[in-house]
């Protein structure tokens, strides 16, 4: 960290007080200390003279000669202490005053309210708990740096009460989301994260070697083949919440290691996961962020049901003209590019328009949109329309301009599973999930399934600006690189 107040002689500044107090009877990195409870506890639960035991992070301090006031945080608040000099005793309250912003301490004494009104403890004894030899920031209390932000997260933290606020709500909309399903019955499983062909969805893969079984792994893109093994084998409702890992790039709505919920359900298609994904996402954002109406301006965002159902050919043709998918393709690729597309040039009229409607059409959508009967090339792992074999009966939900979750009625039938599957492997017939395959043919129930990004949907209800803002630790170029 590039700062005048992390500078060797203030560290050795620390050090040098570290000794003093150790001469003084102060251990510096000390034992475990029992508390009355976190100090957002203590404050809920206020009485006067009450006596209690916290601990926390020593934030400010104004010494008034036999007397001081300072704050301490544990993280889940911050509250004042008194410490006076006739209370803690002369030696007590001069090691008192050789501690250094960002020491974790443990105090103990009585709860009591100042004239200004301040919520306080008055201590009677307090002990050393961790001596901190890097100073906090400067400006610790308005951390902006982002650069600090992200590779210094706990820094962040420290600084930055909302910072801290955000991923609060995190947990428990991850917490919500786990009850809300056991609560309908579904049953959380976990599959193998690492595996020997990375399927379920296109994506590159990070590559592995598994020394012992002499072969290469990959860090699975998706858990999707593996949640149907289990819907063969019986399980009626499941989900899984963990990571999935695709080696691409970076960006406001990407990062290569993701959280990721995916839900099956037997005996139910596409129309229950839009059902099931409304009422979970409007219960998480009622009862973890209070509102249904979330973000500010341009990004102002609107989740009262019901949401909106829009055909995938529709949007395009309102876009980029009624007559695009009768151009020929030379006609369709001019048109995209004349819309801000960049086109590969080995691309056919699935791809170019698949294209326009990622860069084009997709950041419009800011309100829950179900975008529908997308082209059965683009999904090979759902059923066709029952009145167009064209369009698979899927949906996309796009809120705030980008995807949130897909949602299909699942192909059960083995034999076009194998077709699509082959058609898209071509000659790496090889890539084919032979064990998956084997499994549909014992006999797979017809199925809804759908998944949730959950980094993407904590960004979209918190109203972040960036997926790195709801990521503890986002990846980030390393500095050396």
């Amino acid at each position: 960290m590039e700062n005048s107040e992390n500078s060797s002689e203030v560290r050795a500044q620390r050090l040098e007080n570290m000794e003093k107090l150790k001469a003084m009877g102060y251990q510096p990195f000390g034992k475990a200390y029992s508390r009355t409870g976190r100090l957002s506890d203590i404050a809920a639960d206020f009485e006067e003279h009450k006596p209690v035991r916290a601990a926390g992070r020593l934030l400010a301090r104004r010494d008034m000669g036999k007397s001081t006031f300072a704050h301490i945080s544990d993280g889940s608040s911050r509250l004042q202490i008194y410490v006076k000099k006739d209370e803690v005793g002369e030696d007590a309250y001069a090691a008192f005053k050789i501690l250094d912003i960002g020491d974790q301490l443990g105090v103990e004494g009585e709860l009591f309210v100042t004239r200004t009104g301040e919520k306080t403890i008055k201590v009677q004894k307090w002990e050393l708990l961790s001596k901190a030899l890097l100073p906090l920031p400067e400006k610790w209390h308005g951390l902006q740096d982002t650069e600090i932000r992200y590779r210094q997260r706990y820094l962040d933290l420290i600084a930055n009460p909302e910072v801290r606020e955000v991923f609060n709500k995190r947990v428990a909309m991850v917490r919500e989301i786990r009850t809300f399903l056991a609560e309908r019955g579904f049953s959380e499983v976990e599959t193998p994260m690492l595996q020997v062909m990375a399927g379920g969805a296109a994506a590159k893969p990070f590559v592995t070697h598994y020394n012992a079984l002499k072969t290469d792994m990959y860090l699975r893109i998706a858990p999707e083949l593996y949640l149907k093994r289990l819907l063969v084998g019986g399980f009626d409702k499941v989900f899984e919440m963990n990571r999935n890992f695709r080696n691409e790039g970076l960006s406001r709505t990407h990062n290569p290691e993701f959280t990721m919920l995916e839900i099956y359900e037997a005996f139910g298609d596409v129309n229950s996961m839009k059902s099931l994904v409304q009422d979970l996402v409007t219960h998480v954002a009622q009862k973890v962020f209070g509102t249904l109406v979330v973000g500010e301006g341009d990004r102002r965002i609107d989740l009262t049901p019901p949401w909106r159902t829009a055909a995938y050919r529709d949007l395009v043709k309102e876009r980029a003209g009624a007559d695009w998918f009768d151009l020929p393709v030379d006609e369709a690729r001019k048109r995209a590019e004349q819309l801000g597309c960049e086109l590969d040039p080995a691309w056919g009229m699935a791809e170019v328009t698949h294209e326009v409607y990622e860069k084009v059409i997709e950041k419009t959508l800011m309100n829950p949109t179900f975008v529908t009967r997308l082209p059965t090339e683009l999904v090979p792992l759902a059923k066709t329309c029952a009145d167009d074999p064209s369009v698979v009966d899927v949906f996309e939900l796009e809120i705030g301009g980008c995807e949130i979750a897909p949602g299909y009625t699942e192909l059960n039938d083995p034999l076009e599973q194998r077709r699509r599957l082959a058609e898209q492997a071509g000659e790496d017939v090889q890539k084919m999930d032979q064990d998956f395959l084997t499994a549909l043919e014992h006999g797979m129930p017809p199925a809804g399934g759908m998944g949730i990004g959950i980094d993407r949907l904590m960004l979209i209800l918190s109203g972040c600006e960036t997926i790195r803002d709801v990521i503890l630790f986002p990846h980030l170029k390393p500095r050396n690189a």
